[in-house]
This record gives structure tokens, C-alpha cells and sequence, in this order.
């Protein structure tokens, strides 16, 4: 990011903006960035030099998924975003989108890692809520523009949206340190969630409308 575009997130000048097709790749590189050190991303992402490039490729692959579907909301000069998904999208996948995903899913593990993400993926579809709401799949800002309300914006522009809608919202943090962060803008946690004994937690977190 610019200095120019840093100030301008300090200043808490840019109400978060849908972002369209055209916003993919930038999307995509913020999530990225956004999620390097995650520790849920860290346990199931490859561990080698391919490991950056991986983690792109999948979050493009992601954030297509989400434009078709969902709602993708960003600051105006990118930095961050939210990804917020309708709970009647997060149906079960057909086989021909399954193997489509296939080799991305494969670069970003590898053969060593991919049972890590399917024990991650299977314990969130266990646990996730089958009552209507509105899905935070991701919120991440990017490492140089934390600590500025960049995050909390977007997440009070996207509650605003599903409060619009009358309709809870649901999420899963893999970092601890964002648990109090979405206490202060409503959710709850409803459960912990840990897919093999080896990995990191996730907090199921629950916000009924306003």
C-alpha cells in the first residue's frame, strides 16, 4: 500500500465499498496478506518456498466464489476486506465443483497437509448453524494497515447490512486476539471448535440481529 492510501485508512475517511469483479485480484492480495500468519492458515497451508503464491491462489478462488454469491465489502483504496456469504448459499457443493477446487486446494497443502484442511473443513460443516443468517466467512486487513479501525469499519458496515436484513450473523475466528473485537460488535462465543488434536481453536461466534 501507499503512504497516501495508509493515511487515508488512519484518517477513517473511507466508508467500506461493494467491491465487483474488477476488484478480484486486489481483494485477493489484502486477504492474503491479511491471513500469512494466521494460525489456522499456518497449520493446513503448504510449508515450503510455494507456500505465498499458494495462499494467493486460493484466496482468488475464494473471493470469485464469494462475488458470484455473496457480498465482498472494502475500503475504496483496497487494504482490507470482509466477505459476507447468505446461509442458503452455504449448501453442500456438487461433485463437478468439488473437482474444479481440486487443484487448488492440492496447491495450497499439498499432498502432506490436504487431510488438515479436510478435518478443518468437516468440523466447520458440523458446526455451523443450519437456522437462516448471514455468513462473516472472512474479514482480514492487511499487516500494514492494522491497528488504524480498519477492521471495525468494515465490520460495522457489514452489520449494518444483515441488521437491514433482520438476520443473525455467524462467524469463526481462528485468532484469539479477534475474539474481543467481534464481542464489542455483537457476537458471542457458542462454542470452540478444533478439528484434530494437533491443531490451532476456532471460536464459533454468534450475533442475533438489532
Amino acid at each position: 500500500m501507499t503512504e497516501a492510501e495508509i493515511i487515508a485508512l488512519r484518517r477513517g475517511s473511507e466508508t467500506p465499498v461493494r467491491a465487483g469483479v474488477a476488484d478480484l485480484q486486489g481483494v485477493a492480495e489484502d486477504l492474503s496478506a491479511a491471513f500469512a500468519t494466521d494460525p489456522m492458515f499456518d497449520w493446513f497451508m503448504r510449508d515450503d518456498a510455494k507456500r505465498e503464491a499458494a495462499r494467493l491462489r486460493l484466496f482468488k478462488r475464494l473471493v470469485g466464489m464469494a462475488l458470484a454469491d455473496g457480498e465482498v465489502l472494502r475500503p475504496a483504496s483496497g487494504g482490507a476486506a470482509s466477505i459476507w456469504l447468505p446461509s442458503e448459499s452455504l449448501g453442500p457443493s456438487s461433485l463437478i465443483e468439488e473437482l474444479r477446487v481440486i487443484p487448488t486446494v492440492l496447491a495450497a497443502t499439498g499432498f502432506a497437509r490436504l487431510s488438515r484442511m479436510s478435518a478443518m473443513r468437516a468440523a466447520m460443516d458440523k458446526h455451523h448453524p443450519t437456522e437462516p443468517h448471514v455468513y462473516l466467512w472472512f474479514v482480514g486487513v492487511r499487516p500494514e494497515a492494522q491497528g488504524l479501525g480498519v477492521g471495525s469499519r468494515l465490520l460495522t458496515a457489514g452489520l449494518a447490512r444483515v441488521d437491514a436484513l433482520g438476520l443473525p450473523a455467524y462467524l469463526e475466528s481462528s485468532s484469539p486476539a479477534n475474539v474481543p473485537l467481534y464481542r464489542r460488535h455483537g457476537f458471542e462465543v457458542t462454542r470452540e471448535i478444533q478439528p484434530r488434536p494437533d491443531s490451532p481453536v476456532m471460536w464459533a461466534m454468534w450475533r442475533e440481529p438489532r
